[in-house]
Parts: structure tokens; sequence; C-alpha cells
């Protein structure tokens, strides 16, 4: 990753946290890496298949506000 201006700040590994690891450190399997660098050069090393997108969920307004002066009353 140094070859692409990514530090890494602090590898996860289990319950073991190796803070400012050396880089011929070799990366395992649920390793969790907290890195410094550009964003873009970080998301071109996720996999398209595991990139989540966030989608809002959206939801119908109600026609009348309950505060509103037009609302019926209960």
């Amino acid at each position: 990753m140094h070859d692409k201006d990514i530090n890494v700040l602090t590898l996860y590994r289990g319950a073991k946290v190796i803070p400012n690891p050396r880089k011929d450190r070799v990366l395992e399997a649920d390793d969790k890496l907290l890195c410094f660098g550009r964003m873009d050069a970080m998301r071109e090393m996720i996999p398209a298949k595991t990139r989540r997108r966030r989608r809002p969920t959206i939801h119908d307004l109600p026609e009348q506000l309950p505060d509103s002066p037009d609302a019926p009353e209960v």
C-alpha cells in the first residue's frame, strides 16, 4: 500500500491491536485496517462486489400535518 501513498496506522486482528504495523506484515482474512491516504486510492482497493451503496429509505409525507390549522380535530 506504500506505493499507492496509503499509510496503515493500525491493524486490528481479532482481539489484537497492532499499532503502526511494519510494511512486511502479511494481511490475513478478517483483518481490519485504519488507514490514512487519498480516498480514491483506498476505494480502488475494495473489490466491486463488496462495495455497498447506502440507499436511504424514502417515506411519503402525510397530506396534512397534525399541527396545521387545516387539520381536522380528533
